[in-house]
């Protein structure tokens, strides 16, 4: 029988040592999202070379806040990779915290959380509100967000594409989220200097 669904492979094996990644996941439904943040850094270390040290992980409660938080921490990479951003934050006055330590900006983002349906209505809100939230982002900003928000109606749904639960089928989303943040922030550094 043959499979449908799911996403082909990359056509080209994409170098992402020289990238700065930003991973925002929820703090709901943790014992899921855990596993697929796990996934999604595995196949950028491993698969794409991505340096640990360059892959930044933030949390909020709940998916309706990813997209605040992701647009926030752009803005907040923006700042930090000005080139006088040391001597901005250092002259601030003692209350300002550390002065940068990257320098270079977000090349992608994966916003990360996992919806189950319960019995209101308040699913459809929050996955509408959010899919709309992390696609604004990404035009915004120019910076690829990618969605990494499940939406399941069941806790075995949201299991299996976790890669956990018993499922034959499951299967950890994160390790395409992965891929696609490489691909997305290496294709968008192209396209920034008119490379088709």
């Amino acid at each position: 029988m043959s499979v449908v669904k799911g996403i082909a492979a990359p056509l080209e094996k994409y170098d992402g040592s020289s990238l700065r990644i930003l991973i925002v996941h929820t703090r709901w439904n943790s014992s899921v999202v855990n596993e697929i943040v796990k996934g999604t850094i595995d196949t950028m270390t491993k698969e794409h070379s991505v340096k640990s040290e360059n892959i930044t992980i933030q949390t909020v409660a709940g998916a309706f806040e990813l997209p605040f938080a992701t647009q926030r921490l752009i803005a907040a990479s923006r700042l930090q990779a000005t080139p006088n951003a040391a001597e901005l934050f250092s002259t601030l006055g003692e209350n300002t915290g550390p002065p940068p330590i990257n320098s270079q900006t977000f090349d992608a983002v994966i916003c990360i959380g996992v919806l189950i349906k319960g019995s209101t209505m308040h699913f459809e809100y929050i996955s509408e509100a959010v899919s709309n939230g992390i696609m604004r982002v990404g035009l915004d900003s120019g910076i690829p967000c990618v969605f990494g928000v499940l939406s399941c109606l069941t806790d075995e749904q949201a299991l299996e594409r976790a890669g956990l639960g018993v499922s034959e089928k499951k299967h950890n989303h994160g390790i395409d989220w992965g891929h696609c943040a490489v691909e997305l922030a290496i294709k968008n550094r192209r396209w920034i200097t008119g490379e088709i």
